[in-house]
């Protein structure tokens, strides 16, 4: 509960300002996101060639076209920020926006609304990778539109993050899925992309992929939706309607 509602409140305080100078130097509109959700993934769900959106050296077979951010993490870093591409062969440094041409597009026929086979709403399986009992945090997730440099949702749990320790090490499927994504009010000729910040990686390369239908199962404070709804309300936080859903 403590972590759902930190991360409400955190929407709710940039919603204030309604800019935010966070990520990548960029002035990145929080106005109007959405709350990502973040449970533990059911073993055996997925298979392992699912499209990567950040990977490490171990990225599993690619939709044609489809590109992802090689970031290339082989063990003890005590942060790794990374910026997703849909550049093929791509590889960004850390902390770094590729801007408007490493987004992916969601026009008709992209690879990466091929890959979501006609659905508007998915979710991002982590692959998470641990050595020994250090945990591993995912810090934050952001989902963004590179278009018009603004947030549509944003997992970030506040103080000590979300521990992603892995509960089938080294298997290649997603340990734990990040929900809460939709396509529906953004524009066809704009450009996505998505930013990931964990703590502690002290293994192999973790992987970040994307699932074509949510993933059912308890939520991060699981039963608070209508608090986080009550709470964006108090605080005059409402999701503004972008200008034309996709055809």
């Amino acid at each position: 509960m403590k972590r759902y509602l930190l991360a409400t409140a955190m929407l709710c305080a940039l919603a204030s300002g309604a800019k935010a100078d966070f990520l990548g130097g960029i002035d990145w509109n929080i106005a109007g996101a959405d709350v990502l959700t973040v449970a533990p993934t059911a073993p055996g769900q997925q298979v392992t060639n699912l499209p990567c959106i950040i990977c490490g050296a171990n990225q599993p077979q690619q939709p044609t076209g489809f590109g992802y951010n090689l970031f290339g993490n082989t063990g003890n870093l005590s942060t790794v920020p990374f910026f997703s591409t849909s550049v093929v062969g791509g590889s960004l440094a850390p902390d770094v926006y590729g801007g408007l041409n490493s987004g992916y597009s969601i026009a008709a026929g992209s690879p990466f609304l091929s890959a979501l086979g006609g659905n508007l709403s998915f979710s991002i399986g982590v692959d998470s990778n641990q050595a020994g009992t250090s945990t591993q945090v995912l810090e934050s997730f952001w989902f963004l539109n590179f278009s018009t440099q603004s947030v549509l949702a944003v997992f970030s749990p506040g103080p000590g993050g979300y521990a992603i320790d892995p509960l089938n090490n080294g298997t290649g499927f997603p340990d734990y899925t990040i929900s809460g994504f939709d396509l529906s009010g953004v524009n066809a000729g704009d450009k996505i992309g998505f930013f990931a910040r964990i703590t502690n990686a002290n293994d192999g390369p973790d992987s970040f992929f994307l699932l074509a239908q949510p993933v059912p199962g308890p939520l991060v404070g699981a039963g608070l939706p209508g608090i986080a709804a009550a709470l964006m309300a108090l605080f005059g936080f409402h999701r503004l309607r972008r200008r034309r859903a996709l055809a």
